[in-house]
């Protein structure tokens, strides 16, 4: 049976990764940014990075499924900002869109004067074309998995009808009963879960298949970047807000008795 210290371990070993993916994506995208076969390469390594991570969190999320939906590693902002285990999606999609708008706004004057640098800020009408079609497709999906997950009977029998019947508040006379209704609801998050990954990375490989090697690098190094960036600003906010100060004395008060003072 898998326990949290895996669970952790499996984000802790995910955000290492990202980190050594962005650095090499940064690095094909600064020194070798007309090399097409070395972009693809590097893409290909880090989609690759993606679906192991994929593979691997599916093993530990069977096991608990609602843990990786809520989970007690990430930051509180980070947490905030979770679809379904991740993030949502359209999110690669309004990546792009606002590094096109980004980029060609601070090159406007080389482009009006026929520089061309191939990157996202010189989305053409057929990309662009596709990327909206892949968007519209793209909430239609997500709002297809939000509704499944708004719709799980956590409140319906049997859990309903035992949180109704018993006589104290959590009594556990009929633990086995409630353990089987809950690890059923945990099946059925976990399910959704994997429905979403699913998602996310088939989102992820159209987008860089409308995209051109240098581009796709761009908003592979983006998509790395954001969330290890807003995973050091939550943890820094959390210790000003001292959240992480009270997590830590509840940690310590759950886990026994105080040790007398010599």
């Amino acid at each position: 049976m898998a326990n949290h210290q895996q669970f952790q371990a499996c984000y802790q070993n995910w955000m290492a990764q990202q980190k050594l993916d962005h650095d090499e994506l940064l690095q094909g995208l600064t020194n070798f940014p007309t090399d097409l076969d070395y972009l693809k390469l590097i893409t290909r390594n880090a989609i690759n990075h993606i679906e192991n991570h994929h593979t691997a969190r599916a093993q530990l999320a069977k096991h608990d499924g609602p843990s990786f939906l809520a989970p007690t590693w990430g930051t509180t902002f980070e947490n905030s900002s979770l679809w379904i285990g991740g993030s949502r999606p359209s999110l690669i999609i309004r990546l792009v869109y606002v590094l096109c708008g980004s980029q060609l706004k601070a090159h406007l004057a080389e482009f009006l004067e026929g520089v061309r640098r191939g990157n996202l800020g010189e989305i053409s009408s057929s990309q662009l074309k596709n990327i909206d079609s892949l968007h519209g497709r793209t909430i239609k999906e997500e709002d297809k998995l939000t509704s499944v997950l708004a719709s799980e009977k956590v409140a319906d029998e049997p859990l309903v009808l035992l949180a109704y019947n018993c006589k104290i508040v959590g009594e556990s006379s009929q633990g086995e009963t409630v353990d089987e209704a809950m690890d059923s609801h945990a099946l059925e998050m976990y399910k959704i879960l994997m429905e979403a990954d699913k998602l996310r990375l088939d989102i992820l490989k159209h987008m860089i298949d409308i995209l051109t090697p240098l581009q796709a690098v761009e908003l592979l190094v983006a998509l790395k970047k954001l969330p290890l960036c807003l995973h050091e600003w939550s943890k820094r906010r959390d210790i000003q807000m001292g959240i992480t100060q009270l997590l830590n004395t509840q940690i310590s008060s759950t886990s026994g008795p105080p040790e007398p003072e010599p």
